[in-house]
């Protein structure tokens, strides 16, 4: 896989309440990957971008809100969301040492 698919793949990390007791309880990492991403390519992006063991991939597809604007409806964008499972020891650290 190419450099450009990975970074088109990969969208950014999903940071939420829920991912942090989902990546403390299981250790998983939860990213917004592209509607069209499958599981091995996600698998294989992360595995090349982090240099990190994969175990397995989970994937959700999040619905679009309905939402009003000036009185008017419409509709938020829907998106994907991968639960990244990762090997027994290994780790992501997205601040990089940033709070210290």
């Amino acid at each position: 896989m190419n450099q450009e698919r990975i970074f088109q793949i990969l969208r950014a990390p999903h940071i939420s309440e829920k991912s942090t007791v989902v990546a403390d309880a299981n250790n998983q990492v939860v990213f917004e990957v592209a509607k069209t991403a499958t599981k091995p390519e996600i698998k294989a992006a992360v595995a090349a971008l982090f240099d990190v063991k994969v175990e397995g991939v989970t994937t959700v597809n999040a619905k679009p809100k309905l939402k009003r604007f000036r009185g008017r409806p419409g509709v938020r964008s829907g998106w994907k969301k991968a639960y990244v499972t990762l090997a027994q020891g290994e780790e992501i650290d997205f601040l990089d040492g940033a709070t210290q």
